[in-house]
């Protein structure tokens, strides 16, 4: 064959990779949408995931996976103080300053590090809520990275951010549920198109040419929820923020892949989840907006979201009852099938795997009457009155949670106390959730909590809050991100 004949054919079958279609349809979504597309609620949202994400990263950075990712950089070369790039993207709750591939990487393991950053809420009953993904994770990191060493607009980030989600959360509600069942980690998978779609954005990709990063994208998307309770859960969204990125950048180089990733019979959809449904993205995005309808949900404990709702109505079980710990003779959790298949750790033996397990959940708030930060701890879990109170929890499926649906969260809890009183009550969501939101004030607590706990200058935290609270009129990140720098 000659060379000529074989551009030839090279080109035809490029060509025909990209007819209208699906992974055309998004890629045309995230070169279209403009910041007046936002509706106020969008933004004002999404506002308290910005916020929400700076704080986690920099409670993250105290993380020990914190540790090991800035000992990573300083093996490529970036050490701490030392040959950091004076035009680089910031880690966040370090003076590193690195290539943007490489400040998505670690900024999206530091959010996700302590298992507290916002959760997608499900439309479709099959679709399990908490068990889509984790939109914030892989999409802010991208943007940020992008955003600060483009110099940017505080508004054409927080569009490219809003993009990354839109396109990621869609995509999730869009795989067959399979996908999430049989192992695979939604945050991880969907998350790589997020940041593909956030940072394309901010660098400004036609048409084509994004298709082509969405179809990197999907080439590198992976995750597997094996791993959930070590530090790999986090390592998969700073994996899938840093793969969004150099899928975007090697687009841009004119690196050729398919252009119908999403749709194709070996695609994404296919071969992932081994289909998937059409009306839940096509025509979708944007319609409405994800943080519009159904909502994004902001952690109250750093655990997973599926604890959440048994979390708040134990609170207020004990707070309205007086329940103590001496009290409590046995306690009744139950829930769907699907909650136990990600709660997968009933007798944890540290930080990590108590976040994915709803026995400790429920023992450490009957012992503490909390469940922060400083509860999560390998020293806590292996308390011997946490231990025994543990061993008083059962976590079991209920035909009545089964038949609310899956994409409720809803819990059922009896509290047998001593004196043989039974004291229950039931819950579909947990504060933070669109049904029982956050306020910006009571994010901005939150956001302060993870500085503190991170040691972090209070002052330059309060600064954040009031800058992230007026985001879209930044004329560039550079102030912002030198405040989140040491």
């Amino acid at each position: 064959m000659t060379t000529e004949k074989a551009h030839a054919d090279l080109k035809s079958v490029e060509g025909a990779s990209y007819a209208a279609g699906l992974t055309q349809e998004v890629a045309q979504f995230v070169c279209d949408a403009k910041v007046a597309d936002l509706p106020d609620v969008v933004v004002a949202n999404g506002k308290k995931s910005i916020l929400d994400g700076f704080g986690l990263a920099l409670s993250g950075s105290v993380a020990a996976t914190g540790g090991f990712v800035r000992r990573h950089m300083a093996d490529i070369g970036y050490d701490a103080g030392g040959s950091g790039m004076q035009g680089g993207a910031t880690v966040i709750g370090s003076d590193l300053r690195v290539p943007a591939r490489f400040a998505a990487f670690c900024n999206g393991v530091g959010i996700h590090a302590d298992d507290y950053d916002d959760t997608q809420l499900a439309v479709a009953k099959d679709r399990v809520y908490g068990l889509l993904t984790h939109p914030t994770a892989p999409a802010l990191p991208a943007a940020l990275a992008l955003g600060e060493t483009t110099s940017a607009s505080g508004a054409d980030v927080m569009l490219a951010y809003h993009l990354g989600v839109e396109v990621e959360c869609k995509i999730a509600e869009a795989i067959n549920p399979r996908h999430y069942q049989t192992g695979f980690h939604a945050t991880a998978t969907c998350g790589t198109f997020a940041a593909a779609s956030a940072a394309g954005r901010l660098m400004g990709l036609d048409l084509e040419t994004m298709q082509r990063a969405l179809s990197l994208a999907g080439s590198q998307s992976a995750g597997l929820r094996e791993n959930f309770g070590t530090m790999t859960k986090p390592f998969h969204a700073g994996r899938s923020s840093e793969s969004g990125v150099v899928a975007a950048q090697f687009a841009s180089y004119g690196w050729t892949a398919a252009g119908n990733i999403l749709e194709a019979p070996r695609g994404f959809f296919s071969a992932a989840g081994g289909g998937y449904d059409d009306t839940a993205i096509s025509g979708a995005l944007g319609a409405p907006w994800t943080f519009a309808e159904p909502g994004v949900s902001i952690k109250p404990h750093p655990s997973g979201s599926l604890t959440h709702p048994g979390m708040t109505k134990m609170l207020e079980l004990i707070k309205t009852h007086g329940i103590t710990a001496k009290d409590v003779a046995h306690v009744r959790i139950g829930t769907n099938s699907n909650m136990p298949n990600a709660l997968i750790h009933h007798r944890p033996r540290n930080e990590l795997q108590a976040k994915f397990s709803m026995e400790f959940c429920m023992a450490i708030l009957l012992i503490e009457g909390r469940a922060g930060l400083n509860e999560f701890t390998d020293e806590t879990v292996l308390r011997s009155d946490v231990k025994a109170m543990i061993e008083k929890v059962d976590f079991v499926v209920d035909s009545r949670a089964e038949a609310a649906g899956y994409h409720l969260m809803t819990t059922y809890i009896d509290v047998t106390l001593t004196d043989g009183r039974v004291i229950s009550g039931m819950a579909d969501f947990g504060k933070g959730s669109p049904a029982n939101p956050m306020s910006y004030d009571e994010v901005a607590q939150k956001f302060l909590e993870c500085a503190e706990f991170a040691s972090w200058d209070m002052a330059r935290a309060r600064e954040v809050v009031d800058i992230v609270a007026a985001f879209e009129t930044l004329p560039n990140l550079h102030g912002l991100m030198a405040l989140l720098r040491r």
